[in-house]
């Protein structure tokens, strides 16, 4: 790869990290694994980007959507967890964040309770702010089946009590 195209990458990487770690946490609920899917998705990229015509963004998220959608398939990804680290975050300051963690929590839990394909249009129609025909065409999907899709996993949420409770109660 030249060059230009290795400063154009690192640029894209540096500006798009976090917006995708964002959207990579909607789609599988989980930081940790949020992280391998956006550093897969970069690694898959990388070796094409210098032949990437238009939007890289619209390909990374792509190729983003196609491994959690493959990952989701799959029964076992051979990881296991480990003993849980300790760490010393009783001695530190830290800020009360406890709101705003509960009202997180709560959207992922109830994004948790929806299928790959139902978190995967909502993700992409809502948080992304894709329309109903670009998610279409990511997903490799009729429009109408976005809309179905969507619909049907939004009536979910309206009905979802961790959000119910988190909204009601006061805490949002």
């Amino acid at each position: 790869m030249t060059r230009t195209a290795d400063a154009d990458f690192e640029r894209f990487v540096q500006a798009q990290s976090t917006p995708l770690l964002r959207f990579a946490e909607m789609l599988c609920g989980d930081r940790h694994t949020a992280e391998d899917l956006v550093q897969q998705a970069l690694m898959r990229s990388y070796p094409k980007w210098h032949r990437l015509d238009g939007d890289p963004l619209r390909f990374v998220r792509r190729v983003l959507v196609n491994r959690f959608l493959s990952q989701a398939r799959r029964r076992w990804s051979n990881e296991v967890p480990s003993d849980p680290v300790e760490n010393d975050w009783d001695q530190r300051s830290v800020a009360d964040f406890a709101g705003e963690v509960q009202t997180r929590e709560a959207v992922l839990s109830a994004l948790a309770g929806l299928t790959v394909r139902e978190r995967a249009v909502v993700a992409l129609r809502y948080s992304q702010d894709l329309s109903e025909a670009e998610t279409a065409e990511l997903l490799g999907m009729a429009t109408g089946t976005v809309k179905s899709t969507a619909s049907r996993a939004l009536a979910k949420l309206r009905l979802a009590p961790d959000l119910i409770e988190t909204t009601v109660g006061g805490n949002a």
